[in-house]
Order: structure tokens, then sequence, then C-alpha cells
């Protein structure tokens, strides 16, 4: 792609997940960097706020894991932007899970939000981002590819997501449009706080843990990836090293947390640990 194409000047991006962490920040930046940016997600009064410092963007209350809501987000922000060139299905929810002995509804809302959700962002916004400059991010995890205990219902949603992304980018390549998937490890959020912050983690953890990345290391990232319409993005650095070393990073840690998971198991099905972003009425939201 030409430099001067490369410019996020102008771009029409719908970003879900936008009342609070990587995709609030991430609105904030692109703002910055002069896109024209809208915005969907659950907490009004947050997403309001977020909205008044990107000068006044149309948003959306919108729970991702309602198609009709998805999709009435959708056509608003085309209609509001005169048309899309980018989304972000950002919007994700996490919370701890033994998959022996654990509340199954965790595991549901899991797949609702995360798997289902990124479905209808991308279902909805492939007609609209279909045109040579249009460009789908799909929001995954190192987590799709490295699966760690009490994280079975977010690594397989992750997983899913980053199918959705690779199928999506074959469907769309006729038209001229890219998709992308991004691949986080541990951004300083308030989602990665609080999805930590529980006594089986701590337990889990008391040998040690990867460092937490500062969130401006993934936005920075995703800047960049935005702009060039990546195949793929990864932050922290070192995730685009682990991801090709897949097969072989999975033994390994499978054998580092053995010596404190049957405790943490323990505690984490007596723990009623709350999901990382509050959901609707009906959803477990701790």
């Amino acid at each position: 792609m030409p430099t001067s194409d490369r410019s996020l000047t102008g771009r029409r991006v719908l970003i879900t997940g936008a009342a609070r962490g990587i995709g609030a920040a991430l609105a904030r930046r692109l703002h910055d960097r002069g896109a024209r940016v809208a915005l969907a997600g659950l907490e009004p009064d947050r997403l309001a706020e977020v909205a008044r410092a990107c000068g006044d963007a149309p948003w959306w209350p919108c729970d991702v894991g309602d198609r009709e809501a998805v999709e009435a987000a959708v056509d608003g922000a085309a209609t509001r932007l005169g048309g899309l060139d980018v989304v972000v299905a950002n919007a994700g929810v996490a919370a701890q899970l033994p998959l022996v002995g654990g509340d199954p509804e965790v595991f549901e809302t899991t797949l609702r939000v995360n798997t289902a959700g990124v479905y209808y962002t991308l279902r909805a916004a492939g007609p609209h981002i279909g045109h040579p400059r249009g460009y789908a991010l799909a929001i995954s995890s190192l987590a799709a590819a490295v699966h760690a205990p009490l994280l079975g219902a977010y690594s397989a949603s992750k997983a899913a997501v980053e199918a959705l992304g690779n199928t999506l980018r074959a469907e769309l390549r006729h038209t001229g449009a890219r998709v992308g998937v991004a691949y986080f490890a541990e951004l300083d959020t308030d989602m990665t706080r609080r999805g930590f912050g529980t006594k089986a983690a701590a337990h889990a953890q008391r040998h040690g843990r990867l460092p937490v990345a500062p969130l401006d290391v993934g936005i920075d990232a995703l800047e960049r990836g935005i702009a060039r319409r990546a195949k793929r993005i990864v932050a922290p650095w070192w995730v685009g090293i682990a991801l090709p070393l897949r097969m072989a990073v999975q033994p390994v840690l499978d054998l580092a947390v053995q010596r404190s998971l049957p405790e943490a198991l323990r505690i984490a099905r007596e723990e009623h640990a709350p999901l990382t972003t509050p959901q609707p009425s009906g959803d477990r939201d701790g």
C-alpha cells in the first residue's frame, strides 16, 4: 500500500466494546489521528464520555450478543459516517472457569459475547467494509494459541475469533477489503486487573506470571496495524514469536503450572469470580 494510503485521516471507523479499556483508548487515539469514529458498547455513561473526547462521536448502547442490536449499531454508524472503512470487533468478556465443577453460565456468556458477538459484528459490517479501502479487525488473544488453566472458556472463544477472522479474510478478498486478527498478551486494563484479581488466580500465579504490558503498547500496535490494514497485529512484540511456536509452548506451560494448580482449581470452584465487564440482566455478572 502506498504511504499516502496509510494515513488514518478521514477513515470511518466503528469500534465495539468502546466504553473502556482497549476500545476506549483506541477510539481516542484514532480520533487524535484524524479518523472519524463511531462507538458501540455497554455502559452508556462511559460511552458518552468517550464520545465527547472523540469530537462528540456517534455512539450506540449495544450488547454484541444481541444480533439485532449489533445490526442497528453498524447500520447506524454507516449512516452517520457516510459509510464505513474500518470495523474493530473488540467487545469481550472473561472470567475464570474450572472446566470441571465450574459454573456453565461463565462458558455460555463468554462464547455469547466473545464469539457470537464478533460474528454478528463482522457479519453486519461486511457489506459496508467490502471495498478496496475496507478493513475488518477481530480482537483475539494469545489465549487463542496458548491455553492456560482456568481460562478454557476465554481461550475457546478467542480461538474461534481467530478462525472467524481468517475465514473472513478469504471470503472478502475479492472485494479488495482486508481482514486482520489482533493477538495480545496481558495489557494493563481494568479487564486484566479484574480477571486476575481473584483468590484462585493469586494462588496459581504465586510462582510467577508474565509481565503486564502498558496499555499504550497495544494501542500503538493497533494504530500501526489499522493504518496499513495488517493481517496480524501483536503486542507485546514477543507474542509474534509465540504464535508460530504454539505447539511447542503448550506442553511447557502445562508442566509449569502443575505445582499450584490443584489448589487453585479447588479455590476457583468455590469462588464466585465476576465477569470482567458486567453484562445485561440475565447474564452472570458477579
